[in-house]
């Protein structure tokens, strides 16, 4: 499993979430997503989200649409972007 990580501060938490809505990871293969918010600044947003590829997950952030959509939801800055290999996962 691959893991794509994408931290970000955005303007507004509400208007970029209902954004993130129109076009989840899912929409570019991803078999799970979590959002996290960061505890003492509510407009830092990191998405956690699974792809069964590599090339999915790089497809994904290619995508002219994700670009569009971090536009539309008010990022602000570059996102911090990276992919992870899964090397265990457990569930308490």
């Amino acid at each position: 499993m691959k893991i794509l990580i994408v931290n970000h501060s955005v303007e507004d938490y509400d208007k970029w979430k209902a954004v993130f809505d129109e076009f989840p990871p899912s929409e570019g293969g991803a078999v799970f997503h979590r959002i996290n918010r960061n505890v003492e600044d509510d407009n830092n947003v990191t998405i956690i989200a699974g792809f069964k590829s590599l090339d999915d997950a790089r497809a994904f952030i290619d995508n002219p649409g994700l670009a569009d959509a971090m536009k539309r939801g008010g990022v602000v800055g570059a996102p911090r972007i990276e992919i992870h290999e899964e090397v265990e996962a457990e569930i308490y």
